[in-house]
Parts: C-alpha cells; sequence; structure tokens
C-alpha cells in the first residue's frame, strides 16, 4: 500500500471527506503510475477518484469495530 494512504476507519475525531478524498486520490496515482494524467485521461482518473471515494465512504459508514475508538 501507498506510505500516504492512511487507515481511516474507527478514529476520533472521524474521518473527514478531505481526507478520504486525499486517500482516493493517492490510490489512483498509485495504482495508474501517474501523479498528473494526460489530458486525453483526466476524465477517467477523476472518475475513479469519486466512485473510489463513494466506496470508502460507504464501506466506512457500514464497518463495525470491536476495538475502542483510537485517537488522532
Amino acid at each position: 500500500m501507498c506510505r500516504n494512504i492512511r487507515t481511516l476507519f474507527n478514529f476520533d475525531p472521524p474521518v473527514t471527506s478531505e481526507e478520504i478524498a486525499a486517500s482516493s486520490l493517492q490510490y489512483v496515482r498509485k495504482i495508474s503510475g501517474s501523479k498528473i494524467p494526460a489530458k486525453i485521461n483526466q476524465l477517467a482518473f477523476e472518475l475513479a477518484v469519486a466512485k473510489i471515494a463513494q466506496a470508502t465512504e460507504e464501506l466506512l459508514d457500514t464497518l463495525v469495530a470491536k476495538a475502542p475508538v483510537k485517537n488522532r
């Protein structure tokens, strides 16, 4: 995993949408091998980031933790 992607689950204060978006962007950059996509790939890159952010929010909303909440 990319070192810049942080654990987002089970923290107080809870994760923000900005943190989810930043992690999604890092993930897409890592798997695409591109920090800044070519103009022809810009839309695909942005769409991937948005979809991953949405899936991440859904995942974090449905997870249940047994461990106590961690402090950031």
